[in-house]
């Protein structure tokens, strides 16, 4: 069991969210960024969808309750144990009792926990997951708050997380790659090179649903007003005022906004680290490149999984 002492600006139970599920009007949702919560549970041969903590700002305070291990990926919070220092991205034991506390993002803006044997939230459709805006799923439909308990599930047998094993940091690189969408080629020339070669800066106003960018102010040749359509994380939106909107994870399952382009999946988690007012731009590419950088990303997890299972 983990106790809560110090939950931080927004702490919550995530894991890789309820794919599947937009004909029902229920987003995916699940962590922001996905390969760091992966790779946390693959350092403790976890299954890849177990739920840990996607922690956003510190400082928080963690008590634990059982002895095991632990893993922490995504932003270095500058985490310690008992007030000893933890290396981000290793495994590390710890015993009952002990607190585990995670002062602020040296880079970035989100870590992720994982405990052996995950967090044992009830599973609500499927998943784990916290989802704020509808308040159901990880623990309350809510994000942690200070005495708050959350149950883990069992152990790992003893003996069977031999040796260490660290998984390198992974920091945003520019630029990130999109697919041009449904409404790209209303944009008139100016907006279409301001999206593609024009600085972006991330505004404080986004939040698990989407990042809100500013910049110049994209306008389209054709005003005609567009019907809902499905969206989905990575979705690119224009609203009125021509500032762009990338959804994520908790976005909404359909939208009235044109969509200009879509975030290619093995990019997407970067807007999960990206701190306010971070300078990003985008560069289009194919759907062989977004397909090829995909498969290069999960062949990169699959040889670290075996490498850890091999250790096990």
């Amino acid at each position: 069991m983990i106790e809560i002492l110090r939950p931080g600006i927004q702490t919550t139970v995530q894991d890789l969210g309820r794919p599947g599920l937009a004909h029902l009007g229920i987003g995916r949702g699940g962590a922001l960024d996905i390969p760091a919560l992966m790779q946390a549970n693959a350092l403790l041969c976890n299954a890849p969808d177990s739920a840990g903590l996607e922690i956003v700002v510190g400082p928080v305070a963690l008590r634990l309750l059982r002895s095991g291990w632990l893993a922490l990926c995504g932003a270095d919070f500058g985490a310690t144990l008992d007030n000893v220092p933890l290396r981000h991205g290793w495994r590390t034991p710890f015993v009952s009792g002990q607190v585990l506390k995670l002062q602020g993002a040296r880079h970035g803006m989100r870590t992720y926990l994982a405990i052996d044997g995950g967090i044992a939230c009830k599973p609500v459709l499927g998943g784990r997951s916290t989802d704020l805006g509808a308040h159901f799923g990880g623990h309350l439909g809510r994000a942690l708050r200070k005495g708050d308990r959350l149950a883990l599930g069992p152990p790992q047998p003893a003996g069977l997380l031999r040796r260490q094993l660290g998984s390198r940091q992974r920091l945003p690189q520019l630029p990130i790659r999109i697919l041009p969408g449904p409404d790209y080629d209303s944009l008139d020339a100016k907006s279409r090179q301001a999206l593609v070669n024009g600085i972006w800066q991330i505004s404080a106003q986004g939040n698990r649903m989407g990042a809100r960018l500013q910049g110049p102010a994209l306008s389209r040749t054709q005003g005609d007003q567009i019907l809902s359509r499905g969206v989905l994380p990575g979705v690119i939106q224009v609203p009125p005022d021509g500032q762009p909107i990338v959804l994520l994870a908790d976005a909404q399952t359909t939208g009235g906004y044109p969509v200009m382009a879509v975030v290619i999946e093995a990019d997407l988690w970067q807007f999960a680290q990206f701190q306010p007012g971070s300078e990003i731009r985008f560069a289009v590419c194919s759907l062989a490149e977004a397909l090829q950088a995909q498969r290069q990303w999960q062949q990169q997890h699959y040889r670290l999984e075996r490498s850890i299972h091999e250790r096990c």
